[in-house]
């Protein structure tokens, strides 16, 4: 064999190893989803509910007072005409709307006073929604992260299709969750595995994975799946990150996206840490992921809504107007919105 040919199959043998191992390590990064004996798991954790140790934090827990906080008032007529601008507006909790190109947005909306499967008991809502649901715009499509019930309410839902019962909008959900949104009268269910794409417009949806579990009556614990959002147009990202604890999954996501424009990333939940940990980040840990995805700008939620877990429900904002100070984030890199308050991207 002439000493040419032999460096070209070496050269062509490499590529071929690299090439192989590029895919094995996508594979590996990007996949679809873990079921594991019926039910579904994390990436990098070995999340499993046990009662006992919820028994054991509902026990052990002193919750403080629950806090109620301001809301702006709010300009209605705008966000309806609005075509142009894109703005976003903190409703309360998880619930946003984003407004992009013309396309609006609703993620896991709640409008109503309890996070919870029962009218008369459960968290209560202590500062009402910074819009009325009478006062959004026509909704162009749902993102809905998981299926708890701070995140997905069925009387929202109900509401919301009554609103928009001609044109109803488009409802994004992880796997297994159609059923559900298609019996509250839903007709337009999109169902997302981790890394999936559809189009809606000019804009690309993506279902991520995140760090969290799911569970909505006794006997269904993580037998639907649950995921974040990132909502892509030619020259804006959006990661709409759900509800997760600290994992490797974001510079997962950082590695296939590239940076971020805007984050909406939760920071409040989570008290006791021995019980909250997996499921739930605290707030150095949400601006790692604020770091890890390489948000140009992210936006605090999931606290100030419902006094959930064992933290003071105002505890997490400052936490985080100290720890952007000491871990020197520019002016406004990480910031949080009063309930109500609308802000121009």
């Amino acid at each position: 064999m002439h000493r040419r040919d032999f460096i070209k199959k070496v050269i062509l043998f490499s590529l071929s190893f690299v090439i192989l191992k590029t895919k094995i390590m996508a594979n590996t990064l990007f996949k679809p989803f873990n079921l594991v004996d019926g039910v579904f798991v994390n990436n990098y954790v070995s999340h499993k509910s046990s009662f006992k140790d919820f028994w054991k934090w509902r026990r052990e827990s002193s919750k403080p007072e629950p806090i109620s906080f301001p809301i702006v008032e709010n300009d209605p007529e705008y966000l309806k005409s609005n075509k142009s601008e894109k703005t976003i507006t903190w409703i309360g909790h998880s619930t946003f709307l984003l407004q992009i190109d013309g396309i609006n947005i609703l993620t896991d909306p709640h409008f109503t006073k309890r996070a919870s499967p029962l009218s008369f008991m459960g968290p209560s809502r202590t500062t009402p929604p910074g819009l009325k649901i009478d006062e959004l715009p026509f909704i162009d499509f749902v993102l809905i992260s998981h299926n708890h019930y701070d995140h997905l309410d069925s009387k929202t839902i109900q509401l919301l299709l009554k609103k928009q019962n001609v044109n109803q909008p488009r409802f994004f959900v992880p796997l297994k969750l159609r059923d559900i949104l298609s019996k509250l009268g839903a007709r337009n269910v999109i169902e997302h595995e981790w890394w999936q794409m559809t189009q809606f417009k000019n804009l690309e949806i993506h279902s991520v994975p995140v760090q969290h579990w799911s569970k909505r009556t006794f006997n269904d614990t993580n037998k639907t799946l649950w995921c974040g959002w990132v909502v892509k147009s030619n020259n804006f990202k959006y990661f709409f990150v759900g509800d997760t604890g600290y994992s490797k999954d974001f510079k997962n996501i950082q590695k296939k996206f590239g940076s971020f424009d805007l984050s909406t990333i939760p920071i409040g939940a989570y008290a006791p840490r021995w019980f909250m940990k997996d499921s739930h980040c605290n707030v150095e840990e949400a601006i790692q992921i604020h770091k890890d995805v390489k948000s140009k700008k992210s936006i605090a939620m999931h606290w100030g809504t419902f006094q959930l877990t064992d933290e003071p429900m105002d505890e997490p904002i400052k936490l985080l107007k100290d720890l952007t100070k000491q871990f020197k984030l520019n002016k406004d890199e990480f910031s949080y919105m009063t309930h109500g308050q609308t802000r121009k991207i």
